[in-house]
């Protein structure tokens, strides 16, 4: 169950009836306005500075410029070659670095987030993005859809006329308590949507509309998420990419 979040400021009463959030009530996490952006806030002792989604600047606009490019595991993952620009869906797009990453390469990116507060951060970092002129090439390929993949996919999917020939998942992988701290940011997130427990029916939607692949980023250790087996595995240094052929091709 998400932490309670409200929406502080008569200026976002829309986003606040649209999102089904309260406006100005005490609540653990806020969303208000700052500084020209959007910013989900809380105590910062616990969650550090208050959360953005900023494709413009920061780690965002230096991976874009030094990530290096198609080389990059995503990309491999995805299966972005010379020649080759699938079309993605990222069904579980986070604060949607990955799926930038993908976009800045050239690929058409559908972005799912289930967790109203990250849509909502979504939204106002892509609209920012699409004003800049550095991004706004890069934006125009990201659309955004708001819905939980694992129930919805296919639906969402199919409402954006959107050819899901790959799908991108990176869910929740749950922690142990006595393991080392976690990240302030990845703790606001375990707070907003707990960790991934349908991961194993998110897998087998995403597997049902997949035309090509589904990949799943996984800790480098974890085991794969409960189901049929992966036809491939690329590691990295702390991650690694779960890949699987849709269905229809399995006997390839």
């Amino acid at each position: 169950m998400s932490a309670p979040v409200a929406v502080q400021g008569q200026a976002l009463a829309a986003l606040s009836e649209r999102l089904g959030l309260p406006l100005e009530v005490e609540a653990e996490l806020t969303l208000a306005r700052r500084e020209g952006r959007l910013v989900l806030a809380g105590d910062e002792r616990r969650y550090g500075h208050p959360l953005a989604v900023d494709f413009t600047a920061g780690r965002a606009a230096h991976r874009r410029r030094f990530g290096g490019g198609r080389g990059q595991l995503v990309a491999r993952a995805c299966g972005l070659a010379r020649g080759v620009t699938p079309c993605v869906v990222d069904a579980t797009a986070g604060l949607g670095r990955d799926a930038f990453v993908l976009a800045s390469l050239g690929a058409e990116v559908l972005l799912v987030e289930r967790v109203a507060a990250i849509f909502a951060l979504l939204e106002d970092g892509l609209a920012r993005a699409r004003a800049d002129a550095e991004t706004a090439e890069v934006a125009a390929r990201m659309r955004l859809a708001w819905g939980d993949a694992a129930r919805e996919l296919e639906a969402m999917v199919a409402a954006a006329a959107f050819p899901p020939q790959v799908v991108h998942l990176d869910p929740m992988f749950p922690h142990r308590e006595k393991s080392a701290l976690v990240k302030k940011e990845m703790r606001l997130f375990r707070t907003l949507a707990g960790d991934d427990a349908d991961a194993p029916r998110l897998l087998e939607a995403a597997l049902d509309v997949a035309t090509h692949r589904v990949v799943v980023k996984r800790p480098r250790k974890a085991p794969p998420i409960a189901g049929p087996a992966p036809r491939h595995v690329l590691e990295g240094k702390t991650s690694r990419y779960d890949l699987y052929v849709h269905r229809s091709l399995t006997a390839e």
